[in-house]
C-alpha cells in the first residue's frame, strides 16, 4: 500500500493531454510530461484494501499494491523488478491497455481509482532512463530450439521467456519490421515505435533471433519449421476482419481498417506508401464503435477529413458505470477517447443498409436504418437516412486467425469460434505446436497477449524439459 492516509488526502490526477490543434498535426502521443514526485503522489492514494482486487481485474496478475507502494516511498528500482516479475513489456501495457485493473480497483467503489496505468507507464520509462533494463541471457542453454510465429504482444512475450528458460529461440514474422499488431495497427499518437525497437534490441543481446518478411506457410515451409524445430508457438493476430455484406459492398473506397491503419504507420516509418488510403478532404464513415473505430477516427483527423462519423450498431451506454456490470466487473459505460475528443460525430443504434456509387464505380453515401436492442436489432420503421461517404472504414472486430495457409497446412483443429484449439497446456491437436495470443482467444487486449504469451512459454517449457521454472 502507499501512505496511510493517501486516499483521503489526495484527489485522481492523469497527465494532461496536448491540445488538440496541435496533436492533430503529428502523430506523436499525445500526452504531457508528468512529474515523477506528482506519481508519488499517486502511488500514495493506494490504499491498504486486504483483498487487492486490481490483481484479479489484471490478466498478468501484476503486482500492483507492491509497486504502487515502492514509487511512493521513492524506490524505483524495486519497483520495475516487481513490475518485470510478472510483465515483459510494461512500456506496451502502461500505453495502450484500457485498464481493467483500475475498473477492480477497490477505492474505486465510491472514489476515482488508483491511477495504476500512470505508475506502470512512469515506471518503466524512469527505467529506461536510468539504464536499469539490460539485456538478461540465460546462463546456460538447453540446445532444443522454438519457433515462434508471430512478432506481436504474445509472440514477443513467448520469446523472451522461452529464451530465457535457455531455449534457442527464433520469431518469424511476416511484414518487413518486427511487433505485429503494435507495429502496423496501433497509431503512432498512441504508442510510438521506438517502444518496440528497444525491446527488440534488448532480446536480440539475450539470443532471440528475428527473422522479417517471412510468411510461414508462404514463403516459408511448414515442413521446414517441423523439421527443424522442437517447438513451435503460433502467436499471430485474429487477422480475418469482419464483413459487411450489403449492397455495394464492391464500390471502391471502403476498406478494411487494416488496410488503412498499417499504411500510415509505414509512412510515419519512412517509407513510400503508393496508392495510399487518404482521408485528406473526403467525409469519412467508420463502421464501427470499439478502439479500432477510434484509431481510424483520430487517424483520419490528421488527414484532414472534411468529416467523420463513427458508427455502433450498439445503443448508447450510459455516462457511468452500468448497473449490469457493478464493481470489480469492467463497467459498460460510454468512453471518450482522445480521438473522439478531436472531432468527428458518433452515431449509436445504426446499421448500415447499402452503399451508394458514383458513376466511376466510387462509393459516394451509405444508407442506415435505426435498429433496437441487441440480439434482433431490428429496424425502425421510418429511421432512413443517407450519409455521404467517399471513404468507408470497416472497423466492426475480427473473427479469429486467417485459416488458409499455416492453419490449414499444419493440420490444425480449430473452436467453435474459429479459433486454433488449444487444452489447457496451450498445445493445439497436433503434437508439439502450440497456440497463444489472439490465434488461440480470438481478438483482445494486448495485456492478455503478454500473459497468453507467458502462459504458453511455460507450457512449452514443461513440454521440452518434463519440468519449468518459468512464472
Amino acid at each position: 500500500m502507499g501512505k496511510t492516509t493517501g486516499f483521503i488526502e489526495y484527489a485522481r490526477e492523469v497527465p494532461q493531454r496536448r491540445p488538440v490543434t496541435e496533436r492533430v498535426n503529428d502523430y506523436f502521443e499525445i500526452y504531457l510530461d508528468f512529474p515523477e514526485d506528482r506519481v508519488r503522489t499517486q502511488g500514495a492514494r493506494c490504499m491498504d484494501c486486504g483483498v487487492p482486487f486490481c490483481h484479479t481485474g489484471c490478466p498478468l496478475n501484476n503486482i500492483i499494491p507492491d509497486w504502487n507502494d515502492l514509487v511512493y516511498r521513492d524506490r524505483w528500482r524495486e519497483a520495475i523488478r516487481v513490475l518485470h516479475s510478472t510483465n515483459n513489456f510494461p512500456e506496451f501495457t502502461g500505453r495502450i491497455c484500457p485498464a481493467p485493473c483500475e475498473s477492480a480497483c477497490v477505492l474505486g467503489i465510491n472514489e476515482p481509482p488508483v491511477t495504476i496505468k500512470v505508475i506502470e507507464r512512469t515506471i518503466v520509462d524512469h527505467a529506461w532512463k536510468e539504464g536499469w533494463i539490460t539485456p538478461e541471457p540465460p546462463d546456460k542453454r538447453t540446445g532444443k530450439k522454438v519457433a515462434v510465429i508471430g512478432s506481436g504482444p504474445a509472440g514477443l512475450a513467448t520469446a523472451q521467456q522461452l529464451n530465457r528458460a535457455g531455449h534457442w529461440v527464433t520469431v518469424f514474422e511476416k511484414a518487413d519490421r518486427i511487433g505485429g499488431l503494435l507495429r502496423y495497427g496501433i497509431p503512432n499518437f498512441k504508442m510510438e515505435k521506438h517502444h518496440i525497437d528497444r525491446r527488440v534490441q534488448q532480446m536480440e543481446a539475450e539470443g532471440v533471433s528475428f527473422r522479417t518478411n517471412a510468411h510461414v506457410g508462404v514463403n516459408v515451409s511448414v515442413d521446414e519449421l517441423k523439421n527443424e524445430y522442437d517447438a513451435i508457438v503460433l502467436a499471430g493476430g485474429a487477422e480475418a476482419g469482419r464483413d459487411l455484406n450489403v449492397p455495394g459492398r464492391d464500390l471502391k473506397g471502403i476498406h478494411f481498417a487494416m488496410e488503412f491503419l498499417p499504411q500510415q504507420n509505414k509512412r510515419n516509418a519512412g517509407d513510400d506508401v503508393p496508392g495510399q488510403i487518404m482521408a485528406t478532404g473526403k467525409n469519412v464513415v467508420i463502421i464501427g464503435g470499439g478502439d479500432t473505430g477510434a484509431d481510424c477516427l483520430g487517424t483520419s483527423h490528421r488527414h484532414k477529413a472534411a468529416g467523420v462519423t463513427q458508427f455502433e450498431i450498439m445503443p448508447q451506454p450510459p455516462p457511468d458505470r452500468a448497473p449490469s456490470t457493478p464493481w470489480p466487473l469492467w463497467p459498460l459505460m460510454l468512453r471518450q477517447e482522445s480521438s473522439h475528443e478531436e472531432g468527428g460525430t458518433r452515431e449509436f443504434a445504426i446499421a448500415t443498409t447499402r452503399f451508394i456509387g458514383d458513376e466511376n464505380g466510387c462509393v459516394k453515401a451509405l444508407e442506415t436504418v435505426r435498429v433496437g436492442p441487441a440480439p434482433k436489432f431490428e429496424p425502425v420503421p421510418g429511421s432512413e437516412k443517407i450519409y455521404p461517404a467517399e471513404l468507408v472504414l470497416l472497423a466492426m472486430g475480427f473473427t479469429g486467425p486467417v485459416k488458409t495457409g499455416m492453419i490449414d497446412q499444419l493440420g490444425l483443429e480449430l473452436d467453435t469460434r474459429g479459433n486454433v484449439k488449444t487444452g489447457d497446456d496451450y498445445m493445439s491437436t497436433v503434437p508439439g505446436i502450440f497456440a497463444a495470443g489472439d490465434m488461440r482467444r480470438g481478438q483482445s487486449l494486448v495485456v492478455w497477449a503478454i500473459a497468453e504469451g507467458r502462459k504458453a512459454a511455460k507450457a512449452v517449457d514443461q513440454y521440452l524439459m518434463g519440468h519449468s521454472d518459468l512464472p
